[in-house]
């Protein structure tokens, strides 16, 4: 996994917390999310710059306790440069009502890419390399107390594994420190409706945790 300064090597900008002694130090640009944001919209570090309509960066509260974190936008995401805003996001939504959560207040929304995979195809692995770095910021900006995965990808590439979905849900795994709890993909739900159950388990396994704290 990569640190702090790898994270903001890689983005070609300067870290928040490193003190500047020198005047070349002192020009160089903190991160924060005016630059993360211009960073994704101008990002070419993989194939997926070629086909996108826009670079989707998250949404929400940028203090938040929750952090939600999906795998790629989809085509309403590309197009109105938002995650989760279709079936999927109404979902998700519900999801998050069901615990006491609204969108836009303490959690924010992202996924693991920024751009959306032709077909809405799966992630492959150096697009998840390419974006990695996006998300590892905004974890740093964010400075959630909880991390809700949802679904495989969003899973593995946090937990760098490759263990299914179901061995991984149902327990509480740490991420740089942070909670980390994993459960279905909204768009997974839509199609597999018995699932739903086993997804609001997870849900109150965050909210019990995420209480403790």
């Amino acid at each position: 996994m990569l640190s702090r300064d790898d994270v903001y090597k890689e983005l070609g900008i300067a870290p928040a917390w490193r003190l500047r002694d020198t005047a070349s130090e002192a020009r160089a640009p903190v991160c924060g999310w005016e630059q993360l944001s211009d960073a994704v919209a101008h990002c070419t570090r993989c194939r997926l710059a070629a086909t996108r309509t826009q670079g989707v960066l998250g949404v929400g509260d940028r203090e938040a306790d929750w952090l939600v974190v999906g795998e790629a936008p989809g085509a309403d995401e590309d197009r109105l440069g938002e995650p989760f805003v279709g079936k999927a996001g109404k979902l998700l939504d519900a999801m998050l009502a069901s615990i006491g959560i609204a969108r836009g207040d303490n959690v924010y929304i992202t996924n693991v890419l920024k751009s959306r995979p032709p077909g809405n195809r799966d992630p492959e692995a150096d697009e998840v390399a390419a974006c990695m770095p996006y998300l590892l910021a905004q974890i740093d900006l964010v400075k959630p107390k909880l991390i809700l995965a949802l679904g495989r990808f969003a899973a593995q590439s946090l937990l760098a594994t490759d263990a299914a979905l179901g061995s991984l849900r149902g327990r509480v795994h740490s991420f740089q420190n942070i909670p980390l709890v994993v459960t279905y993909h909204p768009a997974y739900l839509l199609r597999n409706l018995p699932d739903k159950a086993r997804a609001w388990e997870d849900l109150c396994l965050a909210r019990r945790t995420i209480q403790r704290l």
